[in-house]
């Protein structure tokens, strides 16, 4: 069924579907994404010196980031899966929390917005989850798309 001009994730009835890209060239795509968690400068200190009780929080949250790009496809819905050429995660202690930032990429039909998004997000949650015993009050903010380039509606900086 056709979709609703316009509207290509709404079929002709007006229901969610999958997009078809399979007409669409495959082009080289990159995404940037960032998510800020707020911490206190008590468990900044713990994160310098590597004193998190759980162990290594910014390890884990650069690696479950870039797991968390692979599996992108299986969280969000209407996302087409992707093979993804690369996908990095960094995390930055700053004065007032920790700023992590991730990037994917691919060559194909589609854009990986919502892999470096995803990336984002769950290193986040993550680092959250590691220090959450130093401070249940640590806040996740600001995820956001910071640049997307490739595709046809061409290049995105925030």
């Amino acid at each position: 069924m056709s979709e609703i001009e316009g509207l290509p994730h709404l079929d002709g009835r007006g229901e969610a579907r999958m997009v078809d890209v399979g007409d669409k060239a495959a082009t080289r795509r990159a995404a940037v994404a960032e998510a800020f968690v707020r911490l206190s400068e008590g468990t900044l200190s713990l994160l310098r010196e590597g004193q998190v009780k759980k162990g290594d929080a910014l390890a884990v949250a650069r690696i479950s980031g870039i797991a968390a790009a692979k599996k992108t496809a299986d969280l969000v819905l209407l996302c087409h899966p992707l093979a993804l050429s690369h996908v990095a995660v960094h995390a930055e202690l700053l004065p007032d929390g920790v700023r992590i930032e991730a990037r994917a990429e691919t060559v194909g039909p589609t854009g990986v917005e919502m892999e470096a998004l995803t990336a984002a997000s769950v290193a986040a949650l993550n680092l959250y989850d590691m220090i959450k015993k130093h401070e249940r009050g640590a806040v996740i903010e600001h995820v956001r798309l910071l640049e997307k380039s490739g595709g046809k509606s061409g290049d995105f900086r925030r």
